[in-house]
């Protein structure tokens, strides 16, 4: 490896090493998904609320708890707290009468398409490390993306743009941080690249993408020369990933200013299509421009899209803040899949929604009392929560797993946060005990030393 590595570094700057990489990059068996668009709802959306129905959670809305707490269990505002049935209807929706709550009614005329795990279950009740877990695998420590993981192991299918991208990045409060997006001590050309900032997805966009004061041709000879002195500094002092990555990022970034622009420019869309996923409307608009972009860039070649929602954290005013969450995801979650759909793009890319956990069946009163019950929420769970699958080889109409009759703890079809990582990689035609990385004696991956591909969910 120190020979073949210092021959690429001769032959073209270290560059050559991290080229070789993406050239080598081949699954390890057929690939169902060729692309991964993660829709993430940071907070923690409430499952019953939303797709697991609970008749018996609902028959005993108000009553006092049922079952036991575990000894250790401590949050605030649940000292008198009461059952807390779901907060609206839920109806049988699409060809197997898939129970969905009336607040997503788009998304429920595309339930078909959906494959539900109920049975979900993360380690901590913390955001900040569970929003870790569900991203790189680990709650604590600083680990690769899911996102850096799968384009480690599979390459970019356009070399002009990123492999990895996060349209408007929730980095503010409750566990947002770089880290999400972030390679670690893989490569850095495998770390995500932000467009946009929370909440403003109509300016998002690649800063600096374009030189005002350089030509094209000037910049090209600019490269060229830095290319030429680094290459004789690597030579010297050999490798140098943090330069190597530096300098692959100028190149990626010259590259991408001739195709990024036209990638990210919405108006080139038709008003049809811009309607389907909301863009126009007050409710729908920044959410839907994030999916409508997710999807140009899919299209355009980029392996990991990641799109944010945040909000989902009701610990108080959930029967008023539900909604409106409920508002601005349904219309456009549902276009992006029938646009997916229409595109013949569906098949071969896996859509992955969730939370970092999900809400408890029993109400909390952070007021102490002070407040009306109807201000209440629910506090956090990880101990069962629904998340959904859509396209890229997962079976369509069907809903694996549960919880107990209340919501509370996931009881069948168990799956966690690893084996989600798992599967995702097998569809994406990848091993998660061969996808390794070397570092610092020992070897790592996405799945740590857990994980288990969810066989029962493959089409």
């Amino acid at each position: 490896m120190n020979t073949r590595r210092t021959f690429l570094q001769r032959a073209g700057c270290g560059f050559g090493f991290t080229a070789l990489r993406t050239l080598l990059a081949a699954p390890h068996h057929s690939a169902k998904a060729k692309r991964v668009i993660f829709l993430f709802m940071q907070g923690g959306p409430s499952h019953m609320d939303l797709f697991e129905y609970k008749p018996e959670l609902e028959k005993r809305n108000g009553q006092p708890l049922n079952f036991k707490l575990p000894a250790n269990y401590e949050a605030p505002g649940i000292r008198d707290s009461r059952l807390f049935g779901p907060m609206a209807k839920f109806a049988r929706r699409g060809g197997r009468g898939m129970w969905m709550t009336e607040m997503l009614p788009h998304l429920g005329a595309a339930v078909d398409d959906l494959c539900f795990l109920h049975g979900m279950h993360a380690d901590s009740e913390a955001h900040a490390p569970a929003i870790r877990q569900l991203h790189t695998g680990h709650s604590v420590q600083v680990r690769p993306s899911m996102g850096a993981w799968t384009v480690y192991g599979l390459g970019s299918e356009n070399q002009n743009l990123p492999g990895f991208v996060t349209i408007c990045p929730q980095l503010n409060g409750d566990g947002g941080t770089p880290q999400l997006f972030s390679s670690a001590f893989l490569p850095a050309k495998y770390q995500g690249t932000p467009i946009g900032r929370a909440g403003d997805a109509k300016n998002a966009r690649i800063d600096y993408l374009k030189s005002l004061d350089m030509s094209v041709a000037e910049q090209r000879k600019q490269l060229d020369f830095l290319r030429s002195v680094n290459g004789r500094h690597l030579e010297s002092t050999g490798a140098d990933a943090a330069l190597e990555g530096q300098l692959a990022s100028f190149e990626l970034a010259f590259r991408m200013q001739m195709e990024a622009p036209k990638v990210l420019d919405l108006e080139a869309e038709s008003e049809a299509t811009k309607a389907l996923y909301g863009i126009g409307e007050k409710e729908t608009d920044n959410f839907g421009r994030q999916c409508l972009m997710a999807r140009r860039l899919a299209e355009a070649g980029v392996r990991f899209v990641q799109i944010s929602d945040g909000g989902w954290d009701h610990h108080g005013q959930l029967r008023q803040n539900l909604p409106v969450r409920c508002k601005a995801v349904d219309k456009p979650i549902a276009g992006l899949i029938q646009d997916l759909k229409g595109r013949g793009l569906l098949d071969d890319t896996l859509l992955v929604w969730g939370g970092e956990f999900g809400r408890t069946p029993f109400d909390q009163d952070l007021s102490q009392g002070k407040q009306p019950i109807e201000n209440r929420g629910r506090e956090h769970n990880p101990r069962g929560f629904t998340m959904f699958l859509a396209g890229g080889g997962v079976k369509r109409g069907i809903a694996h797993g549960e919880t107990d009759e209340f919501g509370w703890e996931a009881v069948q079809g168990k799956v966690h946060i690893h084996d989600l990582h798992a599967t995702m990689l097998h569809l994406l035609g990848v091993d998660h005990e061969r996808l390794t990385y070397r570092y610092m004696g020992r070897d790592f991956r996405l799945t740590d030393v857990f994980g288990r591909v969810v066989n029962e969910i493959l089409a």
